[in-house]
């Protein structure tokens, strides 16, 4: 061969993640692709005067981690400079939230908007106290009486307002709230402040848009976070909510296609179009779809829009995910995130909204938590498939928490993929058990049972819910212990580590419909890397998140090279994560009148 490497790898563990899940010792770079693959004196043969040569001494070479439901805008939309950094270690109590907002309404004109992300009632320390106060608008009243304040919490699904916001949203501040309202309220029936679900998402339409910079600057901010944990990869699922102009709409695809166009982007980015809000009309949905059609792509394997999003139900913690036995505790089955009286309309409405996504050529993931909802949206996405066909359409299941044997079947006959969150299934696992029963707590992302089955499984972190580290993944996929007792959570469903490492290479590959060249180590494909400092199969299961990225590389360029002078679980907007959060103290359900709530999910948390 005539051509030398720019760039080569030797003396490592380079785990191929090709068809046999080969092991090599050495790997070469020319250009923006692999051009060998063998032992030491292959690869050295390749080598010429201007040659980078990386030697590994023993340490571990991956494929770029795909990190392939993440919302990666959120994440920084919901960090400083944009919002407030309200997530522990920042604040450990309620107190805490209210100084920092009363010290950004000091710096803030009558009316402007205080946003902040991140709190969690398991780290607030009136809430864990004996009588578990809850967080109220009365709180942040004080702080900001002339301000509209919105703090999500950490999981996306839940919001702390003052009254000013809750005045502007329309919401009666003597009504009699119910659960279908989504307005937590207090013993008279009045709204405390905390709302979820539905509320909370409409609540961030009122929000008003942050500049294009900021938006930009933000979101290149989260790719250099990523790119310095090995990450080279994401989908971002859910850009369209709220404002199409704004943070989280067409601003945020005009950011990610400016990085490309400046040449700043470090990660390759699909994203899904999220058309309308939580429980909107097919009509809704539809017109939504329409605004957000057309999106130049300057370059698809860096930035495109790839498909759509359908938001099916809630999540377990809050009740609102539909499940077939009443929650633990009662506060009924939950339902479908769609309008309609019944449980049949609901369905019908569902069936369509998949339907007209899937005829208008996109690529479709549904969130599904719960487990009547994932027999639904499997039904619904495999009708569509049958009655309406075109080529491998690759529609997947999001989160499916607990997906059915039944459910997997009609999946992999029909191409239809499932997108898991381990490092979820770490932090709530012994939550879980306030909500649902033993057996399905333990059942709760079944890895093994869905890999046997044989649909393609991938892995991610639903940043902003969990931290976006995909090596806490790995390590709860082989083992299955949660964080908060080191509890094993049904061992029959742990997987191997090199099946973990799989869910989140080559099987996101498969989801991005770009398995053909990216998401395995292997001749012709595109140089995504990332270097460990020591042999990932050398270590115990517990000790893989503590495992340092050394360097990544994107297209055959290094992205991101280790000093070693910071430690790469450092994240630049919240600081040390990792050596920074203790035990969360578990919150089973605060009553109030008409409605029981809980933090949505116990997390290692980033956002501001």
């Amino acid at each position: 061969m005539s051509e030398t490497a720019d760039l080569v790898f030797v003396n490592g563990h380079v785990v191929t993640v090709d068809a046999d899940n080969s092991i090599a010792q050495a790997l070469a770079v020319h250009g923006n692709v692999i051009m060998a693959v063998g032992d030491n004196a292959a690869i050295n043969a390749l080598v010429g005067p201007s040659t980078r040569i990386v030697d590994l001494a023993g340490a571990t070479l991956l494929p770029g981690i795909n990190d392939s439901h993440i919302h990666a805008v959120s994440l920084g939309y919901s960090s400083p400079p944009i919002s407030l950094n309200v997530s522990f270690p920042t604040v450990k109590s309620i107190a805490d939230v209210v100084e920092a907002v009363r010290e950004a309404a000091s710096m803030r004109e009558p009316g402007e908007w205080i946003l902040g992300g991140g709190w969690d009632p398991g780290y607030l320390s009136e809430c864990v106290s004996e009588a578990g106060r809850y967080p109220n608008r009365l709180d942040l009243d004080a702080a900001a009486p002339n301000n509209p304040v919105f703090l999500n919490d950490f999981s996306l699904h839940s919001g702390w307002v003052n009254t000013a916001t809750l005045l502007l949203a329309g919401i009666d501040l003597q009504g009699d709230f119910t659960d279908d309202d989504n307005v937590v309220s207090d013993a008279d029936g009045r709204p405390t402040g905390v709302v979820y679900e539905r509320v909370a998402f409409a609540m961030r339409g009122l929000i008003p848009a942050v500049s294009q910079e900021a938006i930009r600057r933000s979101v290149g901010l989260v790719e250099r976070q990523l790119s310095a944990l090995g990450v080279t990869s994401i989908t971002d699922p859910a850009i369209g909510v709220g404002d199409a102009r704004g943070a989280m709409g067409i601003g945020a695809l005009d950011a990610y296609r400016e990085l490309v166009h400046s040449d700043e982007a470090v990660v390759r980015v699909k994203v899904l179009r999220y058309p309308a809000a939580m429980s909107s009309t097919f009509e809704e949905f539809r017109a939504g779809l329409e605004v957000m059609a057309d999106v130049e792509t300057p370059d698809p394997r860096m930035f495109e829009v790839v498909g759509t999003k359908v938001f099916a139900d809630g999540i377990p913690p809050n009740r609102t995910a539909w499940m077939f036995d009443e929650y633990v505790g009662g506060g009924g089955t939950g339902a479908l995130a769609m309008p309609g009286d019944t449980d049949e309309e609901r369905v019908a409405e569902l069936k369509r909204i998949i339907r007209y996504a899937h005829d208008q050529g996109h690529q479709v993931g549904v969130h599904a938590t719960g487990d009547r909802t994932a027999v639904v949206v499997v039904e619904a996405l495999v009708d569509a498939v049958l009655e309406s066909p075109r080529p491998d359409p690759r529609h997947y299941v999001i989160h499916a928490d607990f997906l059915s044997e039944e459910s997997m079947k009609l999946c992999v006959k029909h191409g239809i993929g499932a997108n898991f969150n381990p490092a979820i299934k770490w932090t709530i696992a012994d939550l879980q058990l306030d909500f649902v029963s033993p057996e399905l707590e333990a059942y709760e992302w079944p890895y093994r049972s869905a890999i046997d089955a044989g649909i393609r499984v991938c892995s991610s972190s639903d940043a902003p819910v969990t931290f976006p580290d995909w090596r806490q993944g790995l390590s709860t996929m082989v083992l299955r212990e949660s964080k908060a007792s080191g509890r094993v959570s049904g061992p029959e469903q742990c997987i191997t580590l090199m099946e973990a490492i799989r869910t989140y290479t080559i099987n996101a590959a498969w989801q991005d419909r770009a398995e053909d060249w990216k998401g395995s180590l292997e001749v012709g494909k595109v140089a995504d890397l990332c270097v460990l400092r020591e042999n990932l199969f050398d270590l115990d299961a517990h000790d893989i998140p503590n495992l340092s990225v050394l360097m990544t590389v994107l297209d055959g360029r290094v992205v991101f090279e280790s000093d070693g002078s910071t430690p790469d679980h450092v994240n630049p907007v919240a600081g040390d994560v990792a050596s920074h959060y203790g035990p969360r103290t578990p919150i089973a359900a605060l009553a109030f009148h008409g409605h029981t709530t809980c933090c949505a999910y116990d997390s290692l948390v980033v956002p501001g």
